[in-house]
């Protein structure tokens, strides 16, 4: 194991927390290589007491037991937070869509997008399954939707990757892209999350499953977050979402996490303008002149109606 941080807690060592299941946390120590095993620690009761949860991705302070397990003991600042997926310290998302089966979902794309930019995280946005362009049922809508992704998203300065898991296309490139972070995949179930991971780590294996065609959607295949190192990096496998709530997002929050309001907002006549209905404002202005994506404006819109019900319920 690798040698403790020095420190005045001679009898702690540094580590991540790479994976976390049934109330165990998994740590690697800081300097150990990916082979090494993870230390399986619990974590002290101060934690809950406090009101803290360990996630995987956190730096911690860790002890060793006498059974060769270990015991978390001190969880170090987080430089960010997700909620769904949990997990902390991650730098950069890659939000995985399929171009079909299931068909690209564009109101889904600007839901994640919202979480992600909400969370103060790069996003970067990766269209797997290119080769179903040429095989099997690729219909109108999901060519539409797919050159839609280009045109829309790469003009708001998101990096879009097109991958095929199958044939190998875009792999390396996007293997470029993790190293050095600490990554998120996030997606909705059945977009090929775990192929697309296999073919990065080859020999990982993980468990993957085809869409069922009778439900139109994936079988969970992923039941906890762990870890995966990827060219000196990690990427965190998370249970796909295809439900999103805007639960710990306040109104005022929205139009922040859409790029090109937030850079429109200080020309709006009225501070705190919700760009649906005033005068003067600048979003509103942008989307008649044609500047702003009209389906970008729509999801706002529905996404603002969406959190004020949720208000009122609650």
């Amino acid at each position: 194991m690798a040698k403790a941080k020095e420190s005045n807690k001679t009898d702690q060592a540094s580590g991540r927390i790479v994976k976390a299941l049934s109330g165990y946390y998994y740590v690697r120590a800081e300097g150990d290589s990916p082979d090494t095993p993870a230390v399986q620690c619990r974590a002290r009761g101060v934690f809950k007491k406090r009101g803290l949860t360990p996630l995987v991705g956190d730096e911690v302070r860790f002890s060793l037991t006498e059974n060769g397990e270990g015991t978390v003991e001190e969880l170090l600042p987080r430089s960010s937070e997700l909620i769904r997926p949990p997990v902390a310290n991650i730098d950069l998302a890659i939000l995985v869509f399929s171009v079909t089966e299931p068909v690209l979902n564009l109101q889904l794309l600007d839901k994640f997008l919202v979480h992600i930019e909400h969370a103060g995280i790069p996003a970067v946005l990766c269209l797997s399954k290119q080769d179903l362009e040429t095989e099997g049922d690729f219909t109108e809508e999901a060519a539409l939707a797919a050159s839609s992704v280009n045109r829309i998203y790469s003009k708001l300065g998101y990096e879009v990757y097109g991958t095929s898991s199958r044939q190998g296309a875009g792999i390396q490139e996007l293997k470029e892209r993790l190293k050095g972070h600490l990554a998120v995949f996030a997606g909705q179930s059945g977009v090929g999350k775990s192929s697309l991971l296999n073919a990065l780590v080859p020999g990982l294996s993980l468990e993957t499953n085809e869409i069922s065609n009778r439900l139109g959607r994936g079988k969970h295949t992923t039941r906890h977050v762990e870890l995966i190192n990827v060219a000196g990096g990690y990427v965190a496998d998370t249970p796909g979402f295809s439900q999103l709530d805007f639960g710990e997002l306040g109104v005022d929050d929205l139009s922040y996490c859409f790029i090109e309001m937030r850079e429109l907002s200080p020309d709006c006549k009225f501070r705190g303008c919700t760009h649906v209905h005033e005068p003067g404002c600048a979003v509103l202005a942008a989307l008649e002149a044609g500047e702003i994506e009209q389906s970008r404006y729509d999801h706002y819109v529905l996404f603002l109606s969406e959190m004020k019900e949720m208000k009122r319920r609650y």
